[in-house]
């Protein structure tokens, strides 16, 4: 009499006909946009800091996963380069190459494979690398060179504060906003990539083309961009009511920092973020307001990072806050 056997295995039990190295690959193609501006900008030194970034990162994924942890090497999914990409565009594009290996290795080895690999980590791996780069050489990581448009003669060039960090700055001082608007640049040049920075936040308009092929593909949805950003557009827009002397404005918060970078390419990471829509909807708000509180409130100028390493941490809590009741039951 033949038995049938009930075959238990790990989730995910719903499998579509994606790929992972066609999820990432698909990823990297959405960021070439802000790549290709960030050359334009930057010149040299932008290439030569994100493929160093993607060389480390892939270099570390493989050493460690043959000499440490033993097993088949993964670098051929895509995911180490896009770690190294998203590292390398939250990273000024002076910044030291040494500096830079010691943010790779954290960024892989504590950020991914120290909790077994890709589908593991809870944090996402870039923003660990960028905030332990930050942490121990806070100097070089908050001194941001000017753009010059097509300049490839020199690696090097006149650096200067973020226009975050100058309203900041200029804001603590008792400035007005009429005064701190000449000190930055316009929103026209924020928004086609014209400001200091570090590569990947330098263009909004690279980096929404960069999220319409992702939607497009359905790599990502829209619930954790659409949420985060428009959290961060009310929240900044009632300070700006309530005091436009004291507080900058909601366009002024979404064309600078990392906002796009994070709220498109980070926070929406399948690892770290909510499975569910419901919990990517609370997911974005969370990023969001704490993003508002870091930058208005905090000591740092920016806030994103913090906010979606905060957020990751939660995401379990969130799973569990939105999973869908069993059909069936009340």
């Amino acid at each position: 009499m033949s038995k049938e056997l009930l075959t238990i295995s790990l989730s995910p039990h719903i499998k579509g006909e994606e790929t992972t190295p066609q999820i990432m690959y698909g990823v990297a193609i959405a960021l070439l946009p802000a790549l290709i501006v960030s050359i334009i900008f930057f010149g040299l030194g932008a290439i030569k800091v994100t493929l160093f970034a993607v060389a480390f990162c892939l270099l570390f994924e493989f050493l460690i996963q043959k000499f440490i942890m033993k097993v088949e090497s993964s670098i051929g999914d895509g995911s180490a380069l896009i770690t190294g990409l998203l590292l390398a565009f939250n990273l000024p594009s002076n910044f030291p190459i040494w500096m830079l290996l010691i943010g790779a290795l954290a960024a892989m080895a504590i950020g991914k494979l120290s909790f077994g690999g890709l589908g593991n980590n809870p944090f996402n791996p870039a923003l660990v690398g960028r905030v332990f780069l930050l942490i121990c050489f806070p100097v070089q990581m908050t001194s941001w060179p000017l753009p010059k448009l097509f300049s490839f003669s020199s690696l090097d060039s006149v650096t200067g504060a973020t226009a975050l960090g100058v309203a900041k700055e200029a804001i603590k001082q008792g400035q007005s906003i009429a005064h701190i608007k000449t000190l930055i640049p316009g929103n026209l040049d924020l928004f086609l990539g014209q400001a200091g920075g570090s590569l990947g936040e330098v263009s909004a308009l690279a980096l929404i083309l960069g999220g319409l092929y992702m939607l497009y593909k359905k790599i990502i949805t829209w619930h954790i961009p659409v949420s985060f950003i428009g959290t961060v557009i009310i929240f900044t827009g009632i300070l700006w009511a309530i005091n436009c002397e004291q507080y900058m404005s909601p366009l002024f918060h979404l064309l600078t920092g990392g906002l796009m970078l994070g709220a498109i390419f980070m926070a929406t990471d399948m690892v770290t973020s909510p499975m569910t829509k419901k919990g990517q909807l609370i997911f974005g708000v969370g990023c969001g307001l704490l993003t508002v509180i870091i930058r208005i409130f905090g000591a740092y100028p920016e806030g994103v990072s913090f906010a979606i390493l905060l957020m990751n941490a939660v995401v379990p809590l969130i799973n569990i806050l939105s999973k869908p009741k069993p059909f069936g039951t009340n």
